[in-house]
């Protein structure tokens, strides 16, 4: 007959860590959007649009590994009318593009306005968001935080229950990246508009929250004994 094995004493404490710094990239969604009487002359106008909006940002200081086509899409356009329902009037190309724009490489500022003038009325700015580029040295600072946090309140009651923390039996963590508030269009649009207006970077987050569970043991009071035989003696 197998007997379970007694429960080890435990406590579970969770801790929490947030590092925070000033964002080094500036991440720009942009997307083309044109319209023409057939298909080809839809695609060929996004295609001539796209091909100056991309080297506006070259001479902007750009690199091209910093920029990708998220979204190429070609649609219909369509009017009602009782005579003859839905008939196809036109059709609209569309593309997406994804543009990192590094501090101390490139000025967002000038980037975003100089996309902007390439692609006129064609150019459609979604927003932006700021980030930081290498989150790992952040997030392991915030790991050391949450954990600190956590065995301090795990001590703490320990103390207080007369007891000690033994080993570490369990570990889970969440982790993630608080960006600031991401621009919208319309406040893009107003900044690009005078390229002398800077971005301005705010902070960004790097939170790591840690679940930890301790044994519990009787604390070792062989040593408070010696100490006070050696005070005694």
């Amino acid at each position: 007959m197998t007997h379970p094995e007694p429960l080890v004493p435990s406590i579970t404490m969770s801790g929490r860590g947030t590092v925070r710094a000033v964002p080094d990239v500036v991440e720009l969604s942009l997307a083309v959007q044109t319209r023409a009487g057939r298909v080809v002359a839809a695609y060929e106008e996004a295609g001539r649009v796209i091909t100056a909006v991309l080297q506006a940002l070259r001479d902007a200081g750009v690199d091209e590994k910093d920029t990708a086509t998220t979204g190429l899409s070609i649609d219909p356009e369509t009017r009602y009318s009782e005579r003859k329902g839905n008939e196809i009037v036109g059709y609209a190309a569309s593309s997406r593009i994804r543009v990192a724009l590094r501090e101390g490489v490139v000025d967002p500022a000038t980037a975003i306005a100089a996309a902007v003038h390439a692609g006129g009325d064609a150019i459609r700015l979604d927003g932006l968001t700021r980030t930081v580029a290498d989150p790992a040295p952040l997030l392991t600072q915030a790991r050391d935080l949450a954990f600190d946090d956590a065995r301090a309140k795990a001590e703490q009651y320990a103390t207080r229950a007369d007891v000690a923390l033994g080993p570490v039996l369990e570990i889970t963590e969440h982790t993630g990246t608080a960006s600031p508030p991401p621009m919208r269009a319309r406040e893009v649009a107003l900044m690009a508009s005078a390229s002398a207006v800077p971005v301005v970077a705010g902070e960004t987050e790097v939170d790591a929250t840690v679940r930890v569970t301790w044994a519990l043991r009787a604390p070792d009071r062989s040593l408070a004994r010696s100490h006070f035989q050696n005070v005694a003696g």
